[in-house]
């Protein structure tokens, strides 16, 4: 089983990821969504967003821009990033991360 976390703000992925409203959080089971939910996150502060997804269970994370120091505190939970997704409606990134269609670009985060 996966969890898998995508920032969104108003309807789409956030280009920032710890400036977002929420995070839709899909519980992924033999390649399929099972389960949705949109979860609220804390104040953004260095550190707080990514303990907070690890605490949920989360196993990737799909952005579009993020800095180095959450992409670190990430993957020393064992937490897989993915960077640089299109700024399109959070179903539309999770079929095409699980068709294996999802094309990624730079980081749209500048720090």
């Amino acid at each position: 089983m996966k969890k898998i976390a995508i920032p969104v703000i108003e309807g789409t992925l956030c280009k920032h990821f710890g400036h977002c409203q929420e995070f839709h959080v899909f519980t992924i089971e033999n390649s399929e969504v099972k389960e949705q939910m949109a979860l609220t996150p804390p104040p953004h502060a260095p550190g707080v967003i990514p303990d907070w997804i690890s605490k949920n269970g989360v196993t990737d994370v799909i952005v579009g821009g993020i800095g180095q120091r959450a992409i670190d505190i990430f993957n020393n939970k064992s937490i897989n990033v993915f960077v640089g997704a299109p700024s399109k409606d959070s179903e539309t990134i999770i079929k095409n991360f699980l068709n294996g269609t999802l094309e990624t670009q730079a980081n749209m985060c500048d720090h």
